[in-house]
């Protein structure tokens, strides 16, 4: 059986988690947690990066700092993880969705301004697959109406628009290192944080909303309640485990890429006879394969191709379901101007088998199963 996913591990982890537990400090902030928020800060050149316990959590702490509320509305995509929504639901926001692209599945950015009221507080772009959104049109927009931008990078990471990193561009972005990322802790997630004015605030709701870190940085004698917050530091063992990972960040990388080619060089030809749709990169993107996907003609060939490959034991699995159909996006947000890509497109899309560890072979072996389904 080829998995669809299997998480990413690296030899060192092992040794790094055990040192964690015999210097006695596995709970959050420890070293391990330290050398991934500076390495991400490096790479990425963040002002601040602040591990969490995942990219849900980042991005409900991003809702936080933002001060959204109850009346203020936030724009973003409907095809997306429900954590992108549910952040400022919490906070009493309405999630305004519009439609996609069917290029890149990204949040259609021509699509934002109309949607733009008077209680608009944010704009929450979703980079699909580690591709980016048009970020430039994005920008312009938020900074005309004064408007926040969180991105949503769960995917983004390693991934840029125009040689800058994602997760760079907005107020706050926010990564996930989930076992079906690139890079994972088993659960977990990071809060970047563009201008440093916020790193102390952000700090403050991370822990607890004490003024902690300040105190651990022998800033203040002690520390004390300050503001709300909540419990978002992970343990230093799930950072260890993902520190192993990004010193060879490159190389994962690489490895991905390589697959993710051998998938599109092989399906090509399917694509070229109209059987299938390919992603697309546009040129001033740099994407990280995170996933490699394919869209059927619709719903129906999609269900048969799935279960063709579960027959020939391939995992391949659909992705979203668009948040505005669901119950809570009806009962929570709601969709503006018309839905002509969002449903229609996320029907036909099927996920491959996509990790490190996946070998040529079996890329080879996947590929001519789904031409063995079509005929060719």
């Amino acid at each position: 059986m080829i998995n669809f996913n299997v998480p990413p591990y690296v030899e060192t982890a092992a040794g790094y988690i055990q040192e964690c537990v015999q210097n006695q400090k596995i709970c959050g902030d420890g070293a391990y947690t330290k050398k991934c928020n500076e390495w991400i800060e490096q790479k990425t050149g963040t002002a601040k990066c602040l591990l969490t316990t995942s990219c849900t959590h980042a991005t409900e702490m991003a809702a936080l700092l933002a001060e959204v509320g109850p009346g203020d509305e936030v724009i973003m995509p409907s095809y997306t993880f429900v954590s992108t929504a549910d952040a400022f639901v919490l906070r009493g926001a309405t999630p305004v969705f519009v439609d996609i692209r069917p290029d890149t599945m990204n949040i259609d950015e021509t699509k934002i301004e109309a949607a733009v009221t008077e209680r608009t507080k944010g704009i929450v772009p979703v980079h699909y697959a580690g591709v980016a959104c048009e970020m430039d049109t994005i920008m312009d927009i938020a900074e005309r109406y004064h408007l926040w931008v969180i991105e949503d990078a769960a995917q983004g990471i390693m991934s840029t628009y125009k040689g800058k990193a994602l997760g760079t561009f907005g107020d706050y972005g926010c990564f996930s290192f989930h076992e079906t990322k690139n890079y994972s802790m088993g659960e977990g997630g990071a809060l970047l944080i563009r201008d440093e004015e916020k790193i102390e605030d952000a700090e403050i709701i991370r822990e607890k909303g004490t003024n902690r870190s300040k105190y651990f940085r022998g800033q203040i004698d002690k520390y004390t309640w300050v503001n709300y917050g909540s419990s978002y530091l992970p343990s230093d063992m799930n950072a260890a485990y993902l520190y192993a990972q990004l010193e060879v960040a490159d190389r994962i990388n690489e490895a991905r890429i390589a697959l993710w080619n051998r998938y599109y060089k092989n399906l090509e030809t399917l694509a070229q006879k109209g059987k299938i749709v390919l992603p697309v990169i546009p040129g001033n993107c740099v994407h990280n394969a995170h996933m490699f996907y394919l869209k059927a003609a619709e719903i129906e060939e999609r269900s048969a191709l799935i279960a063709y490959l579960k027959e020939n034991e391939i995992l391949a699995v659909f992705h979203y379901i668009p948040l505005h159909s669901s119950p809570a996006g009806q009962k929570y947000g709601r969709f503006h101007g018309e839905d002509v890509y969002t449903t229609k497109e996320s029907e036909r899309l099927v996920r491959l088998p996509m990790y490190y560890g996946l070998t040529a072979a079996q890329v080879d072996h996947i590929c001519d199963k789904v031409k063995e389904f079509y005929g060719c």
